[in-house]
């Protein structure tokens, strides 16, 4: 067997890194815990630690725990002086942790188990990627966008708590964030100021400062009468400071209005330029449930898609697929996915395969056969659709070429046969939908351990 050292590193962030060293033919650490920072000084001392004692070419390998950002600097400078170096994804480092030492955490145990990890799963770790700056940038704009979609969708949760409340709900005037609603939320959101205006007075103001010229003003008669159930309700304004309460709406409004102009320069100034000049064929995008911004992110996070040797490993990767759990001839069924790689990639591959559904005919079976025979509930269902769209991405990029729409008999079908399809052979009726949901079967095991203890106490009483 050919020697190998091993140099585990746990990665921090303000903290001091950690490494330790691997003696992969005594299947001993030939170092102590070595702590260092990220500067040529201390990354020599930790190549030294690893070529003490061995032949000049002994292969020298680096497995590193992906912290932030911190992995760049220190895998940059170990891959310039020869090392081959691999980052695992942190729920990798835990569920090997989990073996290594089931009762204790820190660092130093950490730095100890990377480098068992190359060892027990080579498969399961990839080898570290550094892209091309425009990939990187693409990267950091994806991320940037991400963020963005989850402080408009946090503005938009408590724009409608608060109108839940204040208003109990106004879902049943307008949409809630249309240009009247945020107009109401600005200049009138006190009922009983609605009220006192009446009709004319709302069709007065709107006119004098209308958001839209041309919005239909049939939501003010629903918008009044609904102030007159508020007033009803709360009869005194006084437990809800509205004045001050509109102050509060008018901010979080800005906040929101922002960040959607962001979202929007973000979008198409920089995410789909970028998109487009590094993927001009655009052959994602003929993936059902798959645009732009979905594209994006594959050609971000993915880059050279020759890096996989197979679909395998590419879904390895994302981290969309089973644990294996085998003992002889039986392999354990149902286990939760791995959950490493890239989170933004899981999170757009469920996304789209929630739309693919409805227009692949494949996506449609799979979705079909989780609910209707195997009982799973919604999100179990599509997640093993988001595992059969990543290895149309993963077929997409490596043939560079369009997706063809095929019947589960492999027959070449139309946009419009493949809807078809999938309405009329793989609807799921609302009933299973809902007797599958994760609520529902959360009650009937609530119910069948109720049931239990009722027949346990009943037993012990007989035995009394």
């Amino acid at each position: 067997m050919t020697t190998q050292r091993i140099i585990g590193i746990d990665l921090a962030v303000t903290a001091a890194h950690r490494a330790i060293v691997l003696d992969t033919a005594s299947n001993c650490f030939v170092s102590s815990v070595i702590s260092f920072q990220a500067n040529p000084a201390d990354l020599d001392r930790v190549l030294e630690a690893a070529r003490k004692g061995t032949p000049p070419e002994t292969p020298i390998i680096a497995v590193l725990e992906a912290t932030g950002m911190a992995w760049f600097s220190v895998g940059i400078y170990l891959q310039r002086h020869g090392v081959e170096v691999y980052r695992v994804n942190g729920r990798q480092t835990a569920d090997q942790r989990r073996v290594y030492n089931r009762h204790a955490k820190s660092d130093r145990i950490d730095a100890r188990v990377l480098p068992r990890l190359y060892l027990s799963a080579p498969e399961r770790i990839c080898r570290m990627y550094l892209p091309e700056p425009p990939v990187m940038e693409l990267q950091r704009a994806c991320r940037e966008l991400d963020r963005l979609n989850r402080l408009i969708s946090a503005c938009k949760n408590r724009l409608l708590a608060t109108d839940g409340f204040a208003w109990l709900g106004l879902q049943d005037v307008f949409k809630p964030y249309e240009a009247p609603a945020r107009w109401l939320r600005r200049h009138w959101y006190s009922p009983w100021r609605v009220c006192e205006a009446g009709e004319a007075g709302l069709q007065q103001a709107w006119q004098e400062d209308p958001p839209e010229a041309d919005q239909v003003l049939d939501w003010i008669p629903a918008l009044v009468e609904k102030a007159r159930q508020v007033v009803a309700f709360y009869g005194d304004p006084s437990p809800i400071d509205y004045p001050h309460l509109q102050d509060f709406l008018v901010r979080e409004l800005n906040r929101l209005e922002t960040c959607e102009a962001q979202k929007r320069f973000l979008q198409t100034k920089v995410i789909h330029r970028l998109y487009r000049q590094l993927y001009p064929q655009r052959f994602l995008e003929t993936i059902p449930g798959v645009g732009q911004d979905s594209a994006a992110v594959y050609i971000a996070f993915i880059g050279d898609i020759q890096r996989f040797p197979s679909s395998n490993n590419f879904l390895g990767w994302t981290g969309m697929i089973p644990f294996s759990s085998q003992s002889g001839e039986t392999q354990a069924k149902g286990l939760h996915i791995t959950q490493a790689g890239p989170d933004l990639v899981k999170r757009t591959a469920f996304l789209d395969a929630s739309i693919a559904r409805l227009y692949d005919p494949q996506i449609a079976a799979v979705y079909y056969d989780q609910m209707m025979h195997k009982g799973k509930h919604y999100l179990q269902a599509i997640c093993a659709c988001s595992t059969h769209l990543l290895t149309r991405v993963f077929a997409v990029l490596r043939d560079n070429r369009p997706l063809e729409l095929r019947d589960l008999d492999g027959t070449s079908v139309t946009k419009h046969q493949a809807r078809t399809i999938c309405k009329q052979r793989y609807f799921v009726p609302d009933e299973v939908r809902i007797q599958n949901n994760h609520r529902v079967r959360t009650q009937r095991r609530e119910l069948r351990l109720e049931q239990r203890s009722q027949r346990a106490e009943q037993k012990q009483g007989s035995k009394g």
